[in-house]
């Protein structure tokens, strides 16, 4: 997820993305409705979950946040959903799907018996809707700041102006939809298991004037009509109750879902607390009985307490030193070495990530494919970073810019200012003058690295779906101001991984295309880490998911509040 989250494998994800199968396995048949659990026991308990702030809106296609995601998750689904706890890619609102012989369309056969909280029908012209409204998205929704899932995915509009994957969608049956694509793609079935992609009621859609609104300034949607702030309809296993800004968002069980939803949790609760100390207190007092983004050095309170527990995310991110090579000297090859020997990665991960983090080598987790056992390292050694300086010429000390993020915790990255100043105590103590910067994380310091006003920069990002080209093909598929270089070989190596259909062949470009960046040095990858979550222990079947999304339809709260 990309702005505040920045910002998702096993075979079976690599086989689905691959793009060529003739079909994909058959969902399990549906079992109780929205209202009994599994067994047949009602549903219900509340529960009350700490997030760090509010959604933005509650439409998925205009939303790129982690907290405005994670509550879209619980009410809407896609054609294609991920395996829980895992990234493997498995049937959503399709039972199965063909794929035509030259990968250009993917024929999705849809579930039985599913319908939109306000009682229409799902079917394919329901998917067409979906799929028509955002391709045809003008004004200001065209804006990456509201779009940016589709953009990254699809491209284009239908104005034409840049080129698009999507070609049109068929409704060819009742239950019957084909999705047409402008080129074969190996990542697309991973894709639309992104919330991004789930499917919304068409009346409720244009009744509570969804396309009515526009970004501002700031990047932020401002909705005009009340679809994505008081009616979001989805078919998900929770339906929207009410949303008071600053205090709650409120969803209660669907009592018609088609699904299984086997938790007994009634009432959920999104309460936002900002601070993540005052998110622990909530936790010990009973106020809400889970919560995000836990602080490192608050694991050791939550382990030694039986009263809580603390979970971790499977590590599915990066963080990472960003070099830009349109701002001098970083267009040498030299300087970025040096760089990359003069930081003590090592010490940073031991120091900031309370045993939750590892050395990364490269841009993407060692658990997706592609991932290379042969890249270039750069070991922690100040004295090669001097001798590399002086051996290309520079006077010592070399002037360079560096930025973090202020107001911000990130998944990958707890505490930016603390990496940031281990970061340049050891590139002083090296061989370099640092001209420290900084800015509040959106929109001032995204947009700063967005259009290449910084030189050395932290930033990171975690996995929307297990496939290498939501890592290296976001990061370095085409040119971006962010890292300020041309590199036609990388370019065309990525380009030619996403397009692969053969699953070895795919493996070893991705395996090739990682060594060639860290040959390069875009910038400096530092940690892969675990995430925390805390939760009162009478809180059971919540399944950490390595793109963070998960459902809490299989939670049960043990004995009530």
């Amino acid at each position: 997820m990309r702005s505040v989250k920045r910002g998702k494998l096993g075979a079976m994800a690599l086989l689905v993305a691959l793009g060529l199968l003739a079909a994909a396995c058959s969902a399990e048949e549906s079992g109780s409705g929205g209202g009994e659990t599994e067994e047949g026991g009602e549903a219900t308990e509340t529960l009350a979950f700490g997030t760090s702030a509010d959604p933005v809106v509650l439409d998925g296609a205009l939303v790129s946040d982690g907290e405005s995601l994670r509550a879209i998750d619980q009410m809407f689904e896609g054609l294609t959903t991920l395996e829980p706890g895992g990234t493997e890619v498995v049937p959503g609102l399709a039972t199965d799907w063909e794929i035509s012989e030259d990968g250009l369309s993917y024929t999705f056969n849809l579930q039985e018996g599913v319908t939109f909280h306000d009682g229409e029908e799902f079917n394919a012209e329901a998917v067409c809707f979906n799929f028509d409204r955002w391709y045809n998205f003008k004004g200001s929704f065209q804006n990456p700041a509201a779009s940016y899932y589709w953009q990254t995915v699809f491209g284009g509009f239908s104005d034409g102006k840049t080129d698009s994957l999507f070609e049109s969608c068929e409704a060819e049956e009742e239950l019957v939809v084909t999705l047409n694509l402008t080129k074969p793609s190996s990542s697309i079935l991973a894709a639309l298991a992104l919330t991004n992609f789930t499917f919304a009621s068409p009346a409720a859609l244009e009744e509570f004037e969804a396309d009515e609104g526009r970004v501002d300034e700031e990047g932020i949607f401002s909705p005009a009509g009340t679809y994505a702030t008081e009616h979001p309809t989805g078919t998900g296993p929770f339906q929207f109750e009410e949303w008071q800004r600053g205090d709650r968002l409120v969803m209660t069980r669907y009592e018609d879902y088609w699904g299984d939803a086997p938790g007994n949790v009634r009432e959920l609760i999104f309460q936002p607390i900002a601070d993540p100390a005052a998110r622990l207190q909530a936790l010990q007092s009973g106020e809400i009985q889970g919560y995000d983004l836990v602080d490192p050095q608050d694991y050791p309170t939550i382990e030694d307490d039986d009263q809580l527990e603390l979970l971790n995310r499977p590590a599915f991110n990066v963080a990472y030193v960003g070099f830009n090579q349109a701002i001098e000297p970083l267009e040498d090859i030299a300087v970025r070495q040096a760089i990359a020997h003069a930081i003590n990665r090592e010490e940073v991960v031991e120091g900031f990530y309370a045993g939750q983090g590892e050395v990364a080598t490269q841009f993407m987790p060692p658990e997706l494919f592609g991932y290379s056992q042969d890249v270039t390292t750069y070991e922690y050694d100040p004295e090669e970073a001097q001798r590399l300086l002086e051996e290309a010429g520079y006077d010592l000390p070399v002037q360079i810019d560096f930025a973090y993020p202020t107001d911000v915790e990130r998944p990958y990255m707890p505490d930016p200012q603390a990496n940031f100043e281990a970061m340049v105590a050891d590139l002083e103590d090296c061989c370099f003058e640092i001209q420290q910067k900084s800015a509040t994380w959106s929109p001032d310091y995204l947009d700063n690295v967005d259009n290449g006003r910084y030189g050395l920069y932290l930033l990171g990002w975690t996995g929307d779906f297990g496939d290498p080209d939501n890592f290296i093909g976001t990061f370095f598929q085409t040119p971006q101001p962010a890292w300020g270089f041309e590199n036609e070989e990388i370019f065309s190596a990525l380009d030619e991984a996403e397009a692969e259909t053969d699953e070895e062949t795919r493996i070893g470009l991705y395996e090739e295309a990682n060594n060639l960046i860290m040959d390069f040095l875009p910038g400096l990858p530092y940690v892969h880490t675990e995430p925390g979550l805390a939760f009162a222990a009478n809180v059971t079947g919540y399944q950490p998911s390595p793109v963070s999304l998960e459902p809490f339809s299989t939670v049960t709260v043990e004995g009530g509040q």
